[in-house]
This record gives C-alpha cells, sequence and structure tokens, in this order.
C-alpha cells in the first residue's frame, strides 16, 4: 500500500498530482490495480451479453413464460443505466478505490445470488442487483485510466477500456452459449466469482488511497436521484419494449412514456439548477465532450447493433448453431485486438481527431459492405465487413474517448465518464428499438414487394414451380404441388428477410458516414506538456 499511495501525494507543485515513472515499482503496481479494474469492467459489460444465448435454458430452470424470462434482461440493463451516472457521486463522495471495491463486491455477490435463484422472481431481484452495484465499474475505470497516469501517459489504459468495451459483447452470446452447453446456466453467473474477488483484492491493495467526502451522500439531492431514475429506467424499459409491443398501441407504453417524459423534466431541470445535483450536466458546455458523446452513442449503436444483427442473420438465413455463429464473429474481435494498438500508436504521432476520421470511416465501410449480402453469405464473405467494422469500432472508440475526457481537469472526470458511458449504452438501447422496427417494417415491406413480383400467372414463377413439383415427385412427395408452393413461400420468407438485413446495415453506415462530419467541430487536444488539471 505504501508504494502506489505515495504517488498520490501532491508533487513540488501545489495540486498537481503526480504520476509514477514509467519503468519504477510505484508504475508496476498501479498498472496491476489498474488491470484489475479492467477485469471489473470486463465482467460488467459481458453479463450484458451473456446470457442472450441461453435464454431458454434459464428459461426452462426458472419455470417462465417468454414474456417474463425476458425481464432477466431488462432488469439488468435498467438497473445499471440508473447506476452509472450516479458513479460521478459516489467516486466524489468515496474516493475512487473505496467505490471501485465496493461495486466490484457487490456484483460479486449478487452473482453469486443468480446462480442460486429459486425461481423468476428471485433472479429478477438479483439480476437487478448485480446490475446496479456492478455499474460504477465501468465508469470509474474510464475516469482512473486518466486520474492515475495523466492524460499524455494513459494510452495503452485506454487502448484497453476500447479493446474490453468492444470485446465483451461481441464474444458474450458465444461465451454464453459454450457454458450452458458444457456445465449448466448457472455457471453464467458463477464465472464472475473468482474474478470479482481478484479484482476487488488487487484495487483494494494497488490504487492509491483518496480523500473521501461523505457530506456528498449526506447533501444529496433526493428528488433529482428519484427523477433520475424513473426517468432512465422507464426510458430504457421503453426502448427495450416498444418494438415487439406496437410502441404506443398499448396503454402500458404510454403510460410510462408519461412518466418517463415528466420524470425526464424534475430531472434536467433539477440537474442544472441545483448547486450539488446527482449529475452535473454542466460538463456537456465543453464542445469536444458534447460532441464526443454523440460519437460514443453512434458508437454504441454500431457495437450493439452489429452484434445483434450479425447472430439473427447467421441463425434465421443460414440456420447456424451458436458455436458456427460464434467462429463467424471471432474475426470481428481479432480485428479490435488488432486496431486497438494501432488506434494507441496513431493517436501518439498525428492528431487524434485524424484518428478518429479514419475509424469512423472503417466501420461506416465495413457496415456499408454488409448491406450486399445474399442468402448463401457465410464466412468468407462476412470476413472483410467484419474486419474493417471491428477495426473501425475499436479506432472510434479510443481517439474518441481520449478527445472528450482528454481536456477536462480530474475533478469532472468520474461524472463525465459516467455520462459517456450511459451515452454509449442508451445508443445500443435505442439503436436496437429502432433496428427492431425497422426490421418489422422493412420485412413487411419486402414481402409485399416480393408477393407482388411472384405472381403465379408469371412464365418465370410458372416455370420454378414445375421444376420444384419435378423434384418433388422424384423425390417421392404425397402432394407434390403444395410442396412446390411451400418451397416458394419459403424463398420468398428468405429473400425478404435478406433484404432487411441489407437495409439495416445500411442505415448504421449512414450514421457512421455522418459522424465523419462532426470531426471537424472538435479541439485538438494536447498530447504532451503538464497532466491535466496540473494547471
Amino acid at each position: 500500500m505504501s508504494g502506489p499511495a505515495a504517488t498520490a501525494a501532491p508533487g513540488p507543485q501545489a495540486g498537481a498530482p503526480s504520476f509514477p515513472k514509467p519503468g519504477t515499482r510505484e508504475s508496476l503496481l498501479l498498472n496491476i490495480g489498474f488491470f484489475s479494474m479492467v477485469i471489473g469492467m470486463f465482467m460488467a459489460i459481458l453479463d450484458i451479453q451473456i446470457v442472450a444465448s441461453s435464454i431458454s435454458q434459464i428459461q426452462a430452470g426458472v419455470s417462465a413464460s417468454a414474456d417474463e424470462i425476458a425481464w432477466i434482461q431488462t432488469s439488468y440493463l435498467i438497473a445499471e443505466v440508473i447506476g452509472i451516472p450516479l458513479s460521478g457521486l459516489l467516486n466524489r463522495a468515496l474516493s475512487m478505490r473505496r467505490l471501485f471495491v465496493f461495486s466490484a463486491v457487490g456484483f460479486t455477490a449478487a452473482s453469486a445470488l443468480c446462480a442460486l435463484a429459486w425461481d423468476l422472481n428471485s433472479l429478477i431481484v438479483f439480476r437487478c442487483i448485480q446490475g446496479f452495484l456492478g455499474a460504477a465499474m465501468i465508469p470509474t475505470t474510464m475516469a482512473a485510466a486518466f486520474s492515475l497516469f495523466g492524460s499524455n501517459r494513459s494510452m495503452m489504459q485506454q487502448v484497453m477500456i476500447g479493446m474490453v468495451a468492444t470485446l465483451a459483447p461481441s464474444i458474450g452470446p458465444t461465451l454464453g452459449g459454450w457454458i450452458t452447453e458444457h456445465l449448466s446456466w448457472h455457471w453464467l453467473f458463477l464465472v464472475n466469482v473468482i474474478p470479482g474477488i481478484i479484482a476487488a483484492t488487487m484495487v483494494w491493495n494497488f490504487i492509491p488511497k483518496a480523500p473521501s467526502n461523505h457530506s456528498l451522500i449526506k447533501n444529496i439531492d433526493i428528488v433529482g436521484l428519484a427523477a433520475m431514475a424513473l426517468f432512465l429506467g422507464s426510458f430504457e424499459y421503453l426502448f427495450e419494449e416498444g418494438p415487439a409491443n406496437g410502441w404506443f398501441e398499448e396503454s402500458e407504453l404510454v403510460m410510462w412514456a408519461f412518466i418517463c417524459s415528466l420524470a425526464g423534466i424534475v430531472f434536467f431541470w433539477r440537474a442544472l439548477t441545483r448547486a450539488n445535483p446527482v449529475v452535473d450536466l454542466n460538463v456537456f458546455r465543453d464542445r469536444n465532450f458534447a460532441v464526443g458523446s454523440v460519437v460514443a452513442t453512434i458508437v454504441g449503436l454500431g457495437l450493439f447493433g452489429s452484434v445483434y444483427l450479425t447472430p439473427l442473420f447467421l441463425g434465421a438465413v443460414r440456420g447456424y448453431n451458436s458455436l458456427q455463429i460464434g467462429q463467424i464473429m471471432s474475426v470481428g474481435g481479432l480485428a479490435m485486438f488488432v486496431g486497438g494498438p494501432i488506434a494507441g500508436a496513431m493517436i501518439r504521432k498525428i492528431d487524434p481527431r485524424y484518428v478518429l476520421a479514419i475509424g469512423l470511416s472503417f466501420a461506416a465501410i465495413g457496415l456499408y459492405w454488409n448491406q450486399f449480402m445474399t442468402a448463401d453469405s457465410s464466412f468468407e464473405e462476412l470476413f472483410w465487413p467484419q474486419v474493417f467494422r471491428g477495426m473501425g469500432l475499436i479506432m472510434s472508440m479510443v481517439p474518441a474517448n481520449f478527445i472528450s475526457l482528454g481536456t477536462l481537469p480530474p475533478l469532472k472526470l468520474p461524472n463525465a465518464t459516467g455520462l459517456i458511458t450511459v451515452c454509449r449504452n442508451l445508443g445500443g438501447a435505442v439503436g436496437l428499438a429502432a433496428l427492431n422496427t425497422m426490421r418489422l417494417n422493412y420485412n413487411n415491406l419486402h414481402n409485399q414487394e416480393l408477393s407482388a413480383a411472384l405472381d403465379p400467372t408469371r412464365p418465370e414463377v410458372q416455370a420454378w414451380l414445375a421444376q420444384a413439383e419435378a423434384n418433388a415427385s422424384q423425390l417421392g412427395a404425397g402432394d407434390p404441388s403444395a410442396m412446390a408452393l411451400a418451397q416458394l413461400a419459403r424463398r420468398m420468407q428468405i429473400e425478404s428477410t435478406v433484404m432487411t438485413f441489407n437495409n439495416l446495415f445500411l442505415a448504421m453506415a449512414v450514421c457512421f458516414a455522418v459522424m465523419v462530419f462532426m470531426v471537424p467541430l472538435l479541439k485538438r487536444p494536447a498530447l504532451a506538456g503538464a497532466p491535466q488539471g496540473a494547471h
């Protein structure tokens, strides 16, 4: 404790943070502590997706209906999106070290309780606790990269964060499917226990102590806190449930939309008028942070959207199992591993805004390339689109975080990292809702178009049906004509589905292309000189 703790002591310049020199024992211990924080962040992000491919097994295990079991995902997301922005205030009140350890211990205990859940209700309650308590690990780790190492020497740490934030959602469904197949669904939660204990222990021992300010908790804005919880919780719920329930066609969703609007008004009013708000929104006055938050929102759309659509396409159109899907999706994960260090090296040598523009362009190209899929698209056809998309996402996230957070003073970092994380998560939530709504609309549109084109009186359609009937007769079918019509309907549905997915990837590509034109609005942050907050 004495080594790392000593690094937090003020240097010669009053009020300026001192950072350990690379290669020293203090630097090594600090990096061990930070790497432990990254482990905790990885677990918190992974738990969003790890249960996605094992829903049916969990459903059978807790005797739930298809509608009820969706709440094990929704409850975690709602609790997490409430906990993330609150982490800024708690960081200042408890200190970064205490908050992370408390969050890691709570997340680990809740994970064990999820594995021991005896019915659906208990599992939902434990998932809420898990999401809320684990939420602080994500923004706290992001803030630690700057506050522990200085913005001009934190590139390796920022690359690690970017790789974790992009890789965890990508491998989550595949890893979850493998665990459930070889062990049981309980291990989806038990796998968090040992890493959680290690992360909490290492952070407690190797991250420097810092003063706390418990008066912030005593004077917390209860009304603002309740309004924030209602606003973000109902917002997340609306966009989770809206596409499947016809949005405002259901009275319950109308009620939640009203609650969301009212709570949002109260929350923003309290946040902008209180001296000590739950979430300080004044950070958005910084142009880099404001534009960076928009970029983070679109990155969330591309990250969660592509991770959602690609497995859905491979399962619905190609009929692949989770292992086959995981093998194809691994290309994007490997591209992120390669792209992360490249992005970090480029930022050290050239204007980070150029790196961000390159990353956004690569992601747009990869997503645009995906819009040329066919019913036969497989590993080879999806290889290069995933390479460009994976490289683009990590090369967008690393410089976006650096530009958005690198110019802020240390006191604003905990709050800012929470806000930018919320932007990315809400970008994913809103994006998935928009993609699902568009998927339904595009699918209906293409079904109508193809139905009109497949008029049985057309010579081309008659020739295809005749050939299909002949093939069915050779196979000994009882009713070759009915089988041929069923094959035609199936072929029409597949083509309609492929066209729909192509439209969705094109829509995401357009969003990333638009972001390229926002890069000139950013100011170039300083890469060298005194650490931020030392002036």
